[in-house]
């Protein structure tokens, strides 16, 4: 905590540091009252600059388990960018086996129906479409001024399958009726609710829900972006500060999709929850993109010559006079009051919803089938952003069948895992959640001696780093 708030104290000096670096030596800047102003003085801000760098080391050095920050260097990124484009050459086109379509799918996605989003549905479906997406799942913030299932996106619209659904109670809920004006009761309760009418229930955000035992389930997120980055602090303390977004500006638009999934790791505790939720009862899982597009800043001409800085949703960050900032960061050419002249987002839809996505085996694309087979767990999770997972499989087989991920199968001793990559790959399969087994290659064999929940991951190697590409739903095998 302590280190959070330092950090914190830290950005905002170095924030007023810089525009005051470039203000004329008479230009008055009016300081938050929580800092002495004196720290602010062209007299001190050599010594700031220099205890400023020396305390910010001592929290890195403290702080090792945030490291999505050191990925963001511009070598790093020019590093991981040529490993995924290297990637593309690799490639092969693997023919998928058993009667199912795979369909890209991206739950857990936020519009302008929530009040923290003001995403339009036109460019939300463009974002889909760029990233071969062809099922949006919304989860809108639930509020009383509007019903989310009654007005919320549904049906097709250029190609891509529309779903209605909240985030509510720390859930992901997808009903088959509208709620407007129920009570949800307790969490079970509302769960039991949503399940008694066909509707689907995952828990959200597990990171904040591990004691969670909720009965019925349709199953969990198994990763979840918003999640993922909160555990980076600090990325975090650095997108709040305007310096080191002007700063990062360049880097970020050269490499805008490396410096999104910079933020990604092993989402090692939901995969732990999920495995000890799955060994009571099959639960799918499923990837939260979290999509909100509301990260970022932008810099509009204001009444004063001033430079007015909002975030994404137009909130007032603070106000500067132009003049403190350089022509070099802010292109004032052919612009008046009230031009935008500065943008940055950080988390465009487009970005949020390459950087991972639940598969879907579907026997058509309609709102009937994606609900079929999330209740099968016929599904997996990839980072997309790294490679194209199209024609990833898992299954089960014996003499006569075959098994799709989720499948709840008799044990025999004839019973064989496959699994099949258009990517070589390091393997590794777990058995109630335990590593038994790993591999390379583009296919994975492994014939069953016990009665277990088996699933599968595939990784990368990037830029000197094994990364995870794709997690399977288990099938399950019981005596």
């Amino acid at each position: 905590m302590c280190c959070t708030v330092c950090c914190e104290i830290l950005i905002q000096i170095e924030s007023w540091a810089f525009f005051i670096r470039y203000a004329d030596n008479s230009f008055a800047v009016s300081l938050p009252p929580s800092l002495p102003s004196m720290l602010f003085s062209m007299r001190h801000l050599r010594t700031i600059h220099l205890v400023l760098g020396l305390l910010i080391a001592v929290l890195i050095a403290k702080d090792v388990r945030s490291d999505a920050f050191s990925k963001l260097q511009l070598k790093k990124l020019e590093a991981v960018h040529r490993a995924v484009e290297a990637l593309r050459t690799e490639w092969r086109a693997v023919p998928r086996t058993g009667p199912f379509q795979e369909h890209r799918a991206n739950l857990h996605v936020h519009s302008h129906w929530s009040h923290d989003s003001r995403g339009s549905i036109e460019e939300i479906i463009a974002a889909a479409k760029a990233t071969g997406t062809s099922v949006l799942m919304f989860n809108e913030h639930p509020a009383d001024h509007y019903d989310f299932f009654t007005q919320g996106h549904q049906g097709v619209q250029d190609g891509v399958l529309l779903v209605p659904g909240a985030e509510s109670q720390g859930f992901l809920a997808f009903p088959t009726m509208s709620l407007h004006g129920l009570k949800n009761g307790t969490p079970q309760e509302f769960s039991d609710l949503v399940r008694s009418r066909g509707g689907l229930m995952f828990v959200s955000h597990l990171e904040e829900r591990m004691d969670w035992n909720i009965q019925g389930l349709t199953g969990v997120e198994i990763y979840n972006t918003h999640a993922d980055f909160k555990d980076e602090k600090k990325m975090a303390e650095s997108i709040r500060s305007p310096l080191w977004i002007l700063k990062a500006a360049e880097m970020v638009r050269k490499y805008p999709q490396e410096s999104y999934s910079a933020l990604q790791d092993y989402p090692n505790d939901y995969l732990k929850r999920w495995d000890e939720l799955c060994a009571i009862a099959p639960h799918t899982g499923v990837a939260a993109n979290d999509a909100h597009q509301n990260i970022g800043i932008r810099v509009r001409w204001a009444e004063g010559d001033k430079a007015r800085i909002e975030d994404p949703l137009g909130k007032l960050l603070i106000e500067l006079p132009l003049a403190a900032i350089p022509n070099s960061v802010l292109n004032r050419e052919g612009k008046v009051l009230g031009d935008e002249l500065f943008r940055l987002q950080l988390d465009p839809y487009e970005n949020s919803l390459r950087h991972v996505g639940t598969h879907l085996l579907l026997s058509e694309l309609t709102d009937k089938a994606v609900r079929e087979s999330l209740e099968a767990g016929r599904a997996f999770v990839a980072f997309d952003w790294l490679a194209d997972s199209k024609g990833f499989d898992f299954s089960a087989s014996d003499s006569q069948k075959r098994f799709e991920m989720g499948s709840q199968v008799e044990f025999a001793t004839n019973i064989v895992l496959n699994a099949q990559a258009p990517l070589p790959v390091h393997w590794r399969l777990l058995k109630n959640g335990n590593v038994i087994a790993e591999s390379s290659g583009r296919t994975l064999e492994f014939p069953i001696t016990q009665a277990s929940n088996y699933r599968v991951e595939a990784w990368l190697d990037i830029a000197g780093e094994r990364m995870l590409w794709i997690l399977s739903n288990p099938i399950y095998i019981a005596l």
